[in-house]
């Protein structure tokens, strides 16, 4: 089946930030790889606890709960002095006031998928090929081909497409070690809920990597809603050729454990608040870890009617829809965390919150990084630099904030020294435990995507870009917003940051399947602007 549309087009891929042009276009409609049958709302039951604790919540090891945000952009929340249009979000803020902030978290990629691989496995993704996120040639393909009147255009790899293998397979090997496994070596039972993208083949998914209960969805999104319910508020971005593929081919389903996919029986991520409140009754009673991975606010843009209402205030239709959005996403953190002190196990239990990557260009909102420059898919700060708060009554001190750069791949080890669980001496672990080393001194930190390759080490950041063939280098403690490009003025700091580049790479594998698209981005506009001349770009590889 094709679906035709007349829109206006954006440029392609993970969105290419240039002008549109009015054509009539034909979009493939999946309904065999994104939309699969899915059959009516059932409830699930949880595995249960024992009916009482073997010991007081005080003294067994803690409960820890990993919630993880998408696309959510460094200004989307109020601790870091914005908000969106300056809504507040109290209760992710609470997290910050309860116990720590890291000032500079850093995402171990500007995409959903690595980034998540990084977070599990405490590892750099380009140890184990896990270098781009998964998508289908089908969907590469239609993508790339969106006309646009950018001069920067859309690159689709005809040989990569060749050998490319099937969507599901491309994913976490079964040979990484993790946190799901560290935790149940030291019995705890553990939990995946939302979003996985991490791979659907066997041995790929979360509850053979891990997890003794998985509710979610394997690939990259879920509709929040059907699209005409009536509760449902919808911004479709016509600019956006991903929107368009979303809004014809995404499903709005989740399946237990691998079972047949099933309709929520409300908005996604209120289903996935609720469905977490009763994963904690079940666990009350014994250690558990909880992988809460919410799907929103990535795209498509839907919101709840009632959230939506109640935002009267933004004018702007797209952004009042964004804002509910994630007014429901710091609802249900909020619920979590009345749920643990509902329960007696709030100072007992580890709450972590991140986002996977910095907010995305292609929704077309201009301030969701703010202060910083790019977007996710890109290695500017904007595409890279994430919440990251953690609560733990006791043991973290109220109001904490952390200036030492940290990563994603820095929860592995946090989460197994509060378990107990001793880190894999068989592999590499490049994250440290954040709790007892928040005063560390700062390492390098490296991403790779493809020919664009980027460290950190101190206060120096170097991009090697690709598309332009480029060195950028800024003194992030001079210049945090990355406006000021010192490679010509600083060639020795380059040189030595190309050699540690160098070095990194020598420790990673071959990507384990191939980017078939390399697609512009714009830095300083969102999609759905007219190009400037001169203006900043880079390309990303996917």
């Amino acid at each position: 089946m094709k679906l035709r549309y007349k829109a206006l087009l954006g440029a392609a891929a993970l969105a290419a930030g240039g002008a549109y042009l009015a054509k009539d276009y034909v979009l493939l409609h999946l309904p065999g790889w994104m939309a699969p049958r899915v059959e009516a709302f059932r409830e699930i039951a949880w595995q249960a606890g024992p009916d009482r604790p073997a010991a007081p919540a005080a003294v067994r090891p803690p409960n820890v709960i990993l919630i993880v945000a998408d696309d959510l952009g460094f200004n989307d929340i109020s601790l870091n002095g914005g908000g969106v249009a300056g809504m507040p979000t109290p209760n992710i803020d609470a997290i910050a006031r309860n116990g720590m902030s890291f000032s500079q978290a850093y995402a171990g990629n500007a995409t959903c998928a690595p980034s998540r691989a990084a977070l599990l496995t405490g590892r750099y993704p380009t140890r184990f090929g896990f270098e781009f996120t998964p998508t289908d040639t089908r969907f590469a393909r239609t993508i790339a081909g969106f006309p646009t009147a950018w001069e920067h255009k859309t690159i689709f790899d005809e040989n990569a497409a060749a050998n490319d293998p099937p969507p599901d397979s491309k994913g976490m090997p079964a040979s990484e070690i993790t946190i799901a496994e560290q935790m149940r070596s030291r019995g705890y039972h553990t939990l995946h809920l939302g979003k996985w993208h991490l791979g659907g083949s066997p041995g790929m998914r979360p509850e053979q990597q891990g997890f003794d209960e998985s509710l979610g969805f394997i690939i990259g999104g879920q509709m929040f809603l059907p699209e005409h319910d009536p509760n449902a508020v919808n911004s479709k971005q016509d600019f956006d050729p991903i929107d368009k593929y979303i809004w014809a081919n995404l499903p709005f389903s989740v399946q237990y454990n691998g079972g047949q996919r099933f309709h929520p029986d409300r908005y996604m991520t209120d289903y996935l608040t609720h469905q977490a409140e009763r994963a904690i009754d079940a666990n009350r009673n014994r250690p558990f870890f909880m992988y809460l991975a919410y799907n929103a606010p990535h795209t498509p843009l839907q919101a709840l009617k009632s959230d939506y209402d109640a935002l009267p205030r933004i004018a702007d239709h797209r952004t009042r829809v964004y804002a509910a959005m994630i007014r429901a996403l710091d609802r249900g953190v909020g619920r979590i965390l009345a749920k643990l002190r509902a329960d007696g196990l709030d100072n007992n239990t580890l709450v972590i919150f991140t986002s996977d990557n910095g907010g995305a260009h292609y929704i077309g909102l201009p301030d969701i990084n703010r202060p910083f420059r790019g977007w996710k898919a890109t290695f500017f700060e904007g595409g890279v630099r994430v919440p990251l708060l953690m609560q733990w009554p006791g043991h973290i001190a109220p109001g904490s904030r952390i200036e030492t750069p940290a990563s994603h791949f820095d929860i592995f080890a946090t989460a197994s020294a509060a378990a107990g669980a001793k880190l894999p001496a068989d592999r590499a672990i490049d994250g440290i435990d954040l709790l007892s080393a928040t005063h560390a001194a700062p390492r390098p930190l490296f991403w790779r995507s493809g020919a664009y390759r980027v460290v950190r080490d101190g206060d120096w950041k170097l991009q090697l870009l690709d598309l332009p063939r480029q060195a950028l280098l800024y003194n992030l403690k001079e210049d945090p917003t990355e406006r000021r490009d010192l490679a010509a003025a600083r060639p020795e700091i380059v040189r030595r940051l190309t050699a540690e580049i160098a070095a990194f790479d020598a420790l990673s594998v071959k990507p384990s399947w191939p980017a078939m698209i390399r697609s512009p981005i714009a830095i300083d506009r969102p999609l759905g602007t007219k190009p400037v001349a001169g203006e900043a770009y880079s390309y990303w590889s996917n």
